[in-house]
């Protein structure tokens, strides 16, 4: 602030320029005046600083989101890469064959199976695999929404077109546009939204809710049902002309009781996700449960294989061996193939049966060592010294 006695308003200006100043006030003046001005000049200051600051920590906490964006999407990739479609199984390597041979082609692919079987995790592997893999890979099911809100989700619609339309949208097929959209239980979809995908399919184009035009998009559909589309055709529930635009290259995923070899590859991939994602170490699983796991039905498919693994994490000790003890009731009844058989020499299934007559006495006797040693028939120390070959904590039996 410049306090002058000069009138000269060009000198005055000169000296405000070149020297930054905020306001000058000339002679006479009143000290309200000054005050006020002063004041002015404090609040300016203190909003200009709070300005420097918010806008640095802004740029920090951008870099800092891009940087963990730019993380968080190469593990993504690193998730989805096809190495990541576990199994070894016959069924699984004729899917992987097919995946190699689609995903970097502009084909609509049609996932077939039962509900379950990883379909929309197979959807995400051919679009991050393929050359559309940088832009938006967007997912859709069909039957959770009905038809008239899902045909504005997927085509969008124009601005009064229907009650509640109070602005134009932007249907998925524009948003994924150069990228992929994944319709799942694409059975499930009424008449009139199947020609509006038969259009999409046909000509690139869609019609939005209440427009007079089309617009152009480049989508590649990859589609899936747990529902026999061919029966649908003939039952008149689904368009044939769509049924033959989709499945083009059909790929038909096996339920998990087809391929029961691929279960522990699954069963340790689901560990390591699992205890993982909660920083929990775990030792390992319990033979008696793969076994268990290896002879379930799994009507669920991978799905109930997955839930019902990280609730075994949840439940298990930290840096103990997840014990069949936690299995959930449901599996309580799964007959399990008999131990001693041409995959087992003597010393395998002694060890097996030790485990499981240990873990049955402390998870009676809820971890009590002696108690569960004169269950067995031996001695305390014996006890121990099998407690800690086989790696079992009898003080997670007590909280059982």
């Amino acid at each position: 602030i410049m306090i002058t006695g000069y009138a000269d308003i060009e000198a005055t200006i000169g000296a405000v320029n070149q020297a930054g100043i905020y306001q000058y006030i000339s002679k006479p003046f009143e000290p309200e005046d000054l005050k006020q001005i002063v004041k002015k000049a404090i609040q300016k200051y203190h909003a200009v600083r709070n300005a420097e600051s918010l806008q640095s920590e802004l740029l920090k906490k951008n870099k800092e989101l891009e940087e963990a964006n730019l993380k968080l999407y190469k593990q993504f990739e690193e998730h989805l890469d096809l190495g990541n479609l576990i199994g070894n199984s016959p069924p699984m390597l004729k899917v992987l064959k097919l995946v190699k041979k689609v995903v970097n082609t502009p084909t609509t692919v049609l996932l077939l199976g039962e509900t379950g079987t990883g379909k929309e995790l197979l959807a995400k592997i051919i679009h991050y695999n393929s050359s559309r893999k940088d832009n938006a890979f967007i997912v859709q099911n069909c039957g959770a929404i009905p038809d008239t809100l899902l045909q504005s989700e997927l085509f969008g619609h124009i601005k009064g077109s229907f009650t509640g339309a109070i602005n134009n949208k932007q249907g998925l097929f524009e948003i994924a546009d150069k990228g992929t959209i994944f319709l799942d239980e694409i059975g499930d979809t009424s008449p009139a939204l199947q020609l509006g995908l038969l259009r999409a399919l046909q000509e690139g184009e869609i019609k939005p809710v209440g427009s007079a035009g089309l617009k152009k998009v480049d989508v590649r559909i990859i589609a899936a049902t747990n529902k026999n589309l061919e029966e649908e055709v003939k039952s008149g529930r689904f368009r044939e002309d769509l049924y033959y635009r989709l499945s083009v290259f059909p790929i038909l995923l096996p339920p998990l009781r087809e391929r029961q070899s691929d279960i522990p590859d699954l069963v340790y991939y689901f560990i390591e996700k699992y205890a993982g994602r909660i920083n929990k170490k775990i030792k390992g699983i319990d033979k008696e449960i793969m076994q268990v796991l290896m002879n379930a039905a799994f009507p669920g498919n991978i799905r109930e294989l997955e839930n019902e693994i990280e609730r075994l994490i949840t439940l298990a000790d930290e840096n103990e061996i997840i014990t069949s003890d936690l299995l959930s009731p449901r599996f309580s009844q799964v007959e399990i193939q008999p131990v001693i058989d041409q995959h087992r020499n003597l010393k395998t299934a002694i060890e097996y049966l030790e485990r499981k007559m240990i873990s049955q006495a402390l998870k009676n006797t809820k971890g009590n060592i002696l108690r569960s040693a004169r269950e067995l028939g031996i001695s305390r120390v014996g006890l121990h010294k099998m407690l800690n070959r086989h790696g079992i904590n009898a003080e997670s039996f007590k909280s059982r």
